[in-house]
This record gives C-alpha cells, sequence and structure tokens, in this order.
C-alpha cells in the first residue's frame, strides 16, 4: 500500500502544536480576524520572545534558550497594537498560562536541580522535601504568572506551559 505524499504531509501536519499569541490577546478567532501580521510587536518585544508565526501571526516562542527571561509583561506588545488585537483589561491576567512539570524532570529521578525555581521571579515554584530523595517542584499555581522564564534554562526541557483552564473559564466572560 502506497500513500500520496499528500497524504503523508497531511499526517505529519495533523501533530498540531499549541499556539500561544501575545500577552493579553483577543480570543484565537477575534485575533485572526482582526490582526493585520504588522509584526509591531514583534519588533519591541525587549526579550525576543515573540516571533512571526504560522500565517505570519505573532506568537510567543518559549523554546529554551530562545528568550531566558521569558515574558517581562513589559507592555511594548501592548501599546505597538494598532489593531487593539492586544488588550490589557482590569484585573485581568496577561495569559491563563502555568508551568507543568514532566517525567523527565531531574528531581524526579532522584537528580538534584533547581534551575526552575531559580529562575521563576514570581517565586511560583518552590522545593518541598522527599522523604528518601531529593526535592520536588511544586508550582503555587496562583503565584504563576505563565512568564515562562523557567523553561528557558531546564537541562531536559521537562517544563511546558498549559493553559489554566480555572482562567481560562474565568476570563471567557469578560471578552
Amino acid at each position: 500500500m502506497q500513500a500520496s505524499r499528500r497524504a503523508f504531509f497531511a499526517i505529519c501536519g495533523s501533530h498540531k502544536r499549541d499556539v500561544i499569541r501575545p500577552p493579553w490577546a483577543l480570543p484565537e478567532a477575534k485575533f485572526i480576524e482582526n490582526c493585520t501580521r504588522c509584526s509591531a510587536c514583534i519588533d519591541l518585544c525587549p526579550t525576543r520572545l515573540l516571533v512571526k508565526g504560522s500565517g505570519g501571526f505573532p506568537e510567543a516562542d518559549f523554546t529554551p534558550g530562545r528568550a531566558t527571561e521569558g515574558c517581562t509583561f513589559c507592555g511594548n506588545c501592548l501599546t505597538a497594537c494598532q489593531e487593539r488585537v492586544l488588550i490589557k483589561r482590569q484585573d485581568q491576567a496577561a495569559w491563563t498560562l502555568q508551568a507543568v512539570f514532566g517525567e523527565s524532570c531531574l528531581a524526579a529521578k532522584n537528580v538534584v536541580c533547581r534551575t526552575c525555581g531559580e529562575a521563576c521571579e514570581a517565586q511560583a515554584i518552590n522545593f518541598l522535601p522527599h522523604l528518601g530523595g531529593v526535592s520536588r517542584p511544586q508550582l503555587k499555581a496562583e503565584a504563576c504568572n505563565g512568564c515562562g522564564a523557567c523553561l528557558a534554562d531546564c537541562p531536559t526541557q521537562a517544563i511546558s506551559l498549559r493553559p489554566d483552564l480555572s482562567l481560562s473559564i474565568a476570563t471567557q466572560g469578560a471578552t
């Protein structure tokens, strides 16, 4: 049985990664409809976290080593956006993202590592003692702002950012 090239590439492309838009972005459908892809937010991002993504739309690139500070929430992208697809509302978080620790975390393998905690300015990552082993990272969900600084130096790339569904549901009514 031979598959066509088109079928092969369709299968390869079916594993879409989650796209993270710039902070304070409108919901995805409205963002795509109204963003002109001018790149002003990308050009003014001091940490180089924002990049031109699929279709030329801006997105956050948390590739380890790329933007070691993560997002500093400086607001440059907000002021640069003339189309108002980035809007900061009072009492609204920039993102509904939280750090998630994967199985490849060195501490889970009894190897001392605290790089994520050292990088976290929000002090959202604590290391609790583990009887008979090394301290493991624990996330204080209420303190995590989704900046992504913890991803930059993780030697095993064990950390990912995922939507915090409790925040997502709470902010859907505000859009």
